[in-house]
């Protein structure tokens, strides 16, 4: 959809980007990070040519945007921006229908389009439509804001910091609505924020700038699990993932060889491989490791020294975890059921591992540690 081949920008002997290669697909929400100066912001500018590269070049669906027409391509691309921009002079509804308007849309189309996108954003049109910016809330003018980028049903949005101005209850309930707003209509969003949480909140990908240059771009996920070393790291904080636990999966905190044994054994040998790992309990798979049940030393104890099989005794009920599921769901599980352990498996039902509260207190310990290594 986007795409930035050798993109240098310089102002006189002040290098602003060094050789920017990112490509962006359709429908996805980029978010550029970095601090002040970093060049995220020109990088944003220069997709519809409000900035022009000094060298290399930018494609949007394989046309070069140089040999555009920078009006007619702004006219496809919405645009927000952190002092909203609203004209103090129109009603709500004239400042959404300004590009429309000027495109010379049906009026009736036209005011069709300003009464859904105000449903969108949860402003009640009848409300809302004749009132001014002046009477609206510094949040009510930041979604009149976001309506007017999506006036004309543009492919792109470009969003350059628009909630930073914004108090917390009103940043924290924008984000939630573009995110829902982004689900719906899966426009191509690029996203500039200073703000790691808004970052991990809202992008399919983040892209990490410093000095011009790019440091990291990939998924949220995969930066908080490999964030690269020296300025990556130390930007989003190594003890951030514990506030985004939803990154952390399943397979990240588990045993990945748990202590298992064949239901054909006798309750005589389940004993002794109890007592060889030092464990109170054996999970139950076949020769294909799919899981089928569990034994407690109580089971064993009660069966003692019988020559019943463990799968003659084994518990079949048990609560496990997919493979993707996030911490936060893996103990959603362990408290709601009172249980101190929880097998991993695949959607095939193929035994992975074992998660025990004492290997999620040594996650979070080791977490903790780094915390206090950083402070």
């Amino acid at each position: 959809m986007i795409k930035f081949e050798s993109v240098y920008k310089k102002y006189k002997e002040n290098q602003v980007l060094k050789e920017i290669n990112m490509e962006i697909k359709k429908g996805e929400m980029v978010v550029l990070i970095g601090p002040s100066g970093c060049g995220k912001t020109t990088s944003l500018k220069m997709i519809n040519r409000l900035i022009e590269p000094s060298s290399g070049r930018i494609f949007i669906e394989g046309r070069d945007i140089s040999e555009e027409d920078p009006i007619k391509l702004r006219r496809k691309i919405g645009y927000v921006i952190q002092q909203t921009g609203l004209f103090p002079h129109m009603t709500v509804a004239e400042n959404i229908a300004l590009l429309p308007s000027l495109m010379k849309w049906d009026k009736d189309k036209a005011v069709s389009r300003v009464k859904e996108l105000l449903n969108l954003i949860g402003m009640e049109p009848g409300e809302f439509m004749n009132r001014y910016p002046r009477e609206l809330s510094g949040g009510q003018q930041q979604r009149i804001g976001v309506a007017r980028a999506f006036a004309v049903n543009p492919e792109i949005i470009l969003m350059d910091e628009p909630f930073s101005a914004l108090d917390p209850i009103n940043r924290a309930q924008l984000q939630e609505e573009l995110f829902n707003l982004q689900q719906e209509l899966k426009k191509t969003v690029v996203f500039v924020t200073h703000d790691m949480d808004e970052a991990l909140k809202l992008g399919d990908k983040i892209s990490i700038m410093k000095e011009g240059e790019i440091l990291q771009y990939n998924t949220p996920e995969n930066i908080l699990r490999n964030p690269s070393q020296g300025f990556v790291s130390e930007f989003i904080g190594k003890n951030r993932i514990l506030n985004h636990s939803d990154y952390i999966k399943a397979t990240d905190v588990m045993i990945d060889r748990p202590v298992k044994a064949q239901k054909n054994r006798t309750v005589i040998q389940g004993m002794e491989i109890m007592k060889e790992n030092n464990v109170d309990s054996i999970l139950i798979t076949d020769r294909g490791f799919n899981l089928e049940g569990i034994v407690t030393l109580k089971d064993l104890q009660r069966n003692f020294p019988s020559d019943v099989t463990l799968g003659d005794i084994m518990s079949k009920n048990l609560i496990t975890v997919m493979e993707d599921d996030s911490i936060s769901e893996v103990l959603d599980k362990m408290n709601n059921n009172s249980i101190s352990f929880i097998p991993v498996i695949t959607y095939e039902n193929k035994l992975l591992g074992l998660i025990t509260k004492s290997s999620l207190l040594k996650v979070i310990g080791s977490s903790i540690s780094k915390e206090k290594e950083e402070l």
